[in-house]
């Protein structure tokens, strides 16, 4: 990652269950979330990485409570995720130190495997409260998932890691926005034949769990 996949950069897979309507309102969320990772590279391109590492945060921080104000829930992934993104980029807007905001993605990516690897330790696919009712598979299936997803996470980690050492901060930003996001929505478009694959068979049908 949906992911999918981050308003942080990161892919947070969604769950569903959610209020009447909020199905409907797949579009507004997806531009809700996006907005504050596009402020964040109009800013430090006119202005610098501090100033935007401020608007991101505050941006961030909107961007959630106009989630929950639509949806009256929030979801575990964006929630880790927004704040990670208060604690770092307040870290570099206070100290005027980059290497915050930079690592925000590696430890917000790492989080998130560190959280699915767990519950497959013991057995537990967690994508699976994640989602909630939007999909239904096997319980192959949600392992397989899960652990894919896992993996996809540790592999944005490093590559994080890769980029801000070697990377300046603008080409950083770029990798950021360009780069980690739709590299998210590429990873979660392939898990499509997977979750084809293991979708669980209406009751009284042949291969049915």
């Amino acid at each position: 990652m949906t992911d999918k996949p981050e308003n942080t950069g990161t892919p947070q897979p969604q769950a569903s269950g959610k209020p009447p309507g909020a199905k409907q309102g797949g579009l507004f969320r997806f531009v809700v979330e996006l907005s504050p990772l596009l402020l964040f590279f109009y800013i430090n391109g006119e202005h610098g990485i501090i100033p935007a590492t401020a608007v991101f945060v505050l941006a961030t921080t909107l961007s959630l409570a106009i989630i929950y104000w639509r949806e009256r829930r929030l979801a575990l992934m964006p929630l880790i995720a927004t704040i990670v993104v208060l604690v770092f980029g307040g870290l570099t807007v206070v100290l005027e130190d980059e290497i915050f905001i930079k690592l925000k993605p590696t430890i917000v990516n790492g989080i998130f495997a560190a959280i699915l690897l767990g519950g497959l330790a013991m057995g537990r696919p967690l994508l699976r409260p994640l989602f909630g009712d939007s999909l239904d598979l096997t319980q192959t299936g949600w392992l397989k998932l899960t652990r894919r997803w896992a993996l996809f996470f540790i592999a944005l980690a490093i590559a994080n890691e890769i980029a801000w050492r070697t990377l300046g901060t603008d080409d950083w930003v770029s990798f950021k926005v360009f780069g980690l996001l739709p590299a998210a929505f590429i990873f979660a478009m392939l898990q499509t034949p997977l979750i084809l694959r293991h979708q669980r068979k209406p009751a009284g049908r042949p291969g049915a769990d």
